[in-house]
């Protein structure tokens, strides 16, 4: 066989010739035609089209990292973002043109109540919101078991992804009923091990509600060793304080001690100051706040955008009359029922009443629906009464033992609202129940909560800038619950995106008319698929239940 002649030495790739293998020749690719054939590869390359599902063209993309809006597009793929950037080659099955339009990822909903999921699983209360994640359980509510409970969601067609923590009043009511005691040493190891089942079943963390019975009678070591079998996985805990009027700022040390102890993450949820005499202990509670995170706490606050709060109107009951159930039997002796007229006058005057009975706004009343959207004051007056703070005491034992009543409290002062908003380790979230028009007469915050704060707090108000309440909805949320796949508009992050026009979105619910969806959001996306489209909600489900990795033992 002739021999080849050796070929001059020059940079590039080394070619195996197949026909001279054998004889251990090889060919050197000179540069230039390296160039040429890349220059070749690149022209062809460019030439072939992008495929994606959906296209979003020239919208302002905030990327919920508290980072300015840039005017980008966004590729989708099946149910997670595929491209950020400036497109100009490509295929798609369906495109937006966005501009004008904010682009944020979904909204994190950290406190939601959505005991009635299982009737009205689509939760169009919370996605026209725009709202793509629910956490649920809150309060101390959590469902139990919680592992079967999200088995039964999976089965369902839902619209939200939706999360959960586990609830302490539901353990501790479970093994103490509603009784004012301390558990013995068998029962907090079956609490324990409750919480630790919860956590490896999918559970975010631990929600107490310490102003709620059963969890007004827990002590702080109980709290302590639940939330260590909580933090042992991974996990957060959120607590309604035990007190959000006065002894705001001991609640807050105590959860603070909590944290410490347990070492775990605490979210002070809907944290407010409530009654009058309490009006600017904001400085207060954020100052513990912010001494806290110094020393290496995790810290952190949600809120929702409304002076006025919403529970039952056995809240201004001092909880030593509603222990074990035994209420009706308690007011009918008339040295007891004396001393729970004078508590409710006390939290009247002190806490949620606001000293004013027009402050006390009934929600739901089944006993009496004429009632609903009236005050106390109005109940007072209807019955020819004299609207007097003792008479109104008398009538919220008679709402009591009719059954109760839901109940908004107009008892914060809108300075504080403001401040806590600013802070920085302060997320949005509704505390709103799952609502759908015609049903009582909820908490407007059921309807508005998110473009309540992006139209009239950051638009009308400029308590905030844009990219920073989108951040307070989206990655700062995502980041406390230690997602690591949403809360961000980044390629391979799932595609929970909400489209809104932030010249015109805003809250219609209002304290009278509650049952007003809000205006301005176009498009909302649960995992890539459309759940709003041009302002319409589609009444179709795409969520999914989200269950946490826990970690540990």
């Amino acid at each position: 066989m002739k021999s080849l002649p050796q070929p001059k030495k020059v940079w590039g790739f080394l070619i195996i010739h197949p026909k001279t293998i054998k004889a251990n020749y090889v060919f050197w690719i000179p540069m230039k035609v390296q160039k040429l054939i890349l220059a070749i590869l690149i022209l062809f390359g460019s030439c072939q089209s992008k495929e994606y599902d959906l296209v979003i063209l020239n919208g302002t993309v905030y990327k919920g990292d508290g980072s300015p809006g840039q005017i980008l597009d966004i590729g989708v793929s099946g149910d997670e973002i595929s491209f950020i950037g400036k497109l100009e080659n490509y295929k798609s099955k369906e495109t937006i043109d966005a501009s004008g339009l904010a682009v944020s990822p979904g909204f994190i909903d950290l406190h939601t109540h959505l005991e009635p999921i299982l009737e009205m699983p689509l939760a169009e209360s919370l996605i026209r919101q725009g709202v793509t994640l629910a956490l649920g359980g809150p309060d101390g509510s959590g469902p139990l078991p919680l592992g079967e409970f999200l088995d039964s969601l999976e089965q369902m067609e839902i619209g939200p992804n939706l999360a959960y923590l586990v609830g302490h009043n539901s353990i501790r009511r479970k093994y103490l009923q509603n009784s004012d005691r301390e558990p013995n040493e068998e029962e907090l190891q079956q609490m324990i091990q409750e919480v630790d089942r919860a956590m490896k079943e999918g559970a975010f963390g631990i929600s107490t509600g310490l102003k709620y019975l059963p969890g007004t009678f827990a002590k702080k070591d109980e709290l302590i060793a639940l939330s260590k079998a909580a933090a042992e996985h991974g996990g957060i805990y959120t607590s309604h304080l035990r007190e959000e009027g006065i002894g705001l700022v001991e609640a807050v040390q105590e959860a603070i001690e909590i944290s410490d102890e347990a070492s775990i993450p605490v979210i002070l949820t809907h944290h407010k100051a409530i009654g009058v005499k309490m009006w600017g202990a904001s400085t207060k509670t954020l100052a513990l706040v912010d001494s806290a995170r110094k020393q290496g706490l995790d810290i952190k606050m949600d809120q929702y955008p409304y002076a006025a709060s919403h529970t039952g109107i056995s809240v201004l009951i001092p909880s030593w009359a509603m222990e074990g159930g035994n209420f009706e039997e308690r007011v009918k002796n008339p040295s007891l029922r004396d001393s729970i007229k004078d508590g409710i006058i006390y939290s009247i005057l002190n806490d949620r009443g606001g000293a004013d009975l027009k402050r006390i706004q009934f929600s739901t009343v089944t006993w009496d629906r004429s009632l609903e959207g009236k005050t106390l004051h109005d109940w007072l007056i209807r019955e020819g009464k004299n609207p007097s703070v003792e008479n109104g005491a008398d009538f919220v034992i008679q709402a009591q033992l009719n059954g109760g009543t839901g109940t908004i409290y107009h008892a914060m002062d809108e300075a504080d609202v403001r401040r806590i908003m600013q802070h920085p380790m302060t997320m949005i979230a509704s505390d709103g129940r799952l609502s759908r028009p015609g049903e009582g007469h909820p908490h407007p915050r059921a309807y508005g909560t998110f473009p309540r704060v992006l139209g009239f707090y950051t638009r009308e108000e400029k308590v905030l800038d844009l990219p920073t309440a989108i951040y307070k909805m989206t990655g700062l949320s995502a980041q406390s619950l230690g997602l690591s796949d949403r809360g961000l508009i980044e390629e391979g992050m799932k595609a929970d995106l909400c489209l809104f026009d932030p010249e015109t979105i805003r809250d219609k619910s209002t304290f009278i008319d509650p049952h007003q969806y809000p205006e301005g959001i176009l498009y909302v996306l649960v995992n890539g698929q459309f759940a709003v489209k041009e302002g319409e909600f589609l009444n179709k489900g795409f969520g999914k239940v989200i269950r946490k990795q826990a970690t540990g033992r």
